[in-house]
């Protein structure tokens, strides 16, 4: 197996012990509040430790704005509620220049007045129902993290992250985000129905008069050191690898995609996918307390990462056949063993190409 390039410090060492503490003690102060939904915290935590975005997809009801409110006490972050509706207009999220008079000169100047961005968590609830314009104005502010009110630019806090809903029920009246746009979140999670017994303790607690002590764990200055942190995690080439091969397989036209790839997708997933995957697998293997990657940390960060990259085609929706589906397949049929990866035909044609 080849040897990572990047090695942690020793103090470094302390701080995963720390991190995979904290992650622990996050997982307690929202389960006073949230039942169940372990995996969806995990994976937003990784984002947020990744300095990437997730889109949250789930149908009403299931506590996807409460969860956030909640995680966002827990990390000392300033939390943003925003209702995205057909009629919402740019400067309604990123704020307004206003002609202020100062009384002391009686001269007039433009002020500028901070919309609901300049927050550290955002929720941007149901993003799918608002035009592409307001759409573009926050997707500037996840990449840039950076506004544009008239020429000028105005810098976002940090941490930034944004969680983005979307409800997979109604479409009528709705604006999907391209695929362009969802590559630019890391994660596209689905928060699903609770089980029974989850279901049960959900009734007993929210029928019930109940009083939650959610205590701050981490700071935001914490943050930014983990996610300095999480960049120095060392990664082998074989890791790398075994995501490129995971990544590639997805592509149509690539040497060596199974003919199942070509049955069903029409599009497949592009750099960021191994990108995401990489610093994904970085930020999970802290929070269980590793110094290193392993493909296990590609393998439960597949489905997220992947699931809004790739597009599947007619043939597929036909037979019910979802990415999720897709994504199996290829986790099934790819090797994770470094011998197994390198000596098998079809992987040669694809690490060649």
């Amino acid at each position: 197996m080849s040897d990572a390039t990047d090695t942690l410090a020793a103090n470094d060492l302390e701080a995963v012990r720390k991190l995979k503490d904290a992650f622990l003690e996050i997982k307690n102060q929202l389960a006073q509040v949230i039942v169940g939904q372990d995996q969806v915290i995990e994976e937003l935590l990784i984002a947020l430790f990744s300095r990437g975005h997730c889109i949250l997809e789930g149908v009403p009801g299931l506590a996807k704005t409460l969860m956030i409110s909640t995680l966002a006490k827990c990390l000392s972050l300033a939390f943003s509620r925003i209702q995205f509706t057909p009629d919402l207009m740019p400067s309604d999220i990123t704020g307004t220049e206003v002609i202020e008079e100062n009384r002391s000169t009686g001269s007039r100047e433009f002020k500028f007045l901070e919309g609901a961005l300049f927050a550290n968590l955002i929720l941007a609830d149901e993003i799918n129902r608002t035009p592409p314009k307001t759409q573009a104005a926050l997707l500037e502010a996840m990449q840039e993290r950076q506004v544009t009110v008239g020429r000028i630019r105005h810098k976002l806090g940090d941490p930034f992250f944004v969680l983005a809903t979307q409800n997979p029920i109604e479409q009528e009246g709705t604006y999907p985000l391209p695929e362009a746009q969802q590559d630019r979140f890391m994660f596209k999670v689905f928060v699903k129905y609770p089980s029974f017994k989850e279901e049960f303790e959900i009734a007993r607690r929210t029928t019930a008069l109940q009083v939650e002590d959610v205590k701050p764990v981490l700071s935001g200055q914490n943050i930014l050191d983990l996610q300095k942190l999480v960049r120095r995690v060392p990664v082998t080439d074989h890791v790398i690898q075994y995501t490129l091969a995971l990544v590639r397989q997805t592509r149509v036209s690539e040497p060596g995609a199974p003919k199942f790839i070509k049955d069903w997708l029409s599009w497949g997933a592009g750099p960021r996918a191994v990108q995401n995957l990489v610093l994904g697998g970085k930020a999970r293997a802290l929070l269980l307390g590793r110094t290193h990657v392993q493909c296990e940390d590609i393998q439960a960060l597949a489905h997220p990462v992947l699931r809004h990259r790739i597009l599947t085609n007619f043939t597929a929706a036909s037979e019910g056949i979802t990415t999720d589906v897709v994504v199996d397949r290829i986790l099934k049929e790819t090797p994770s063993k470094e011998g197994e990866l390198l000596k098998d035909e079809r992987f040669k044609r694809i690490f060649a190409a």
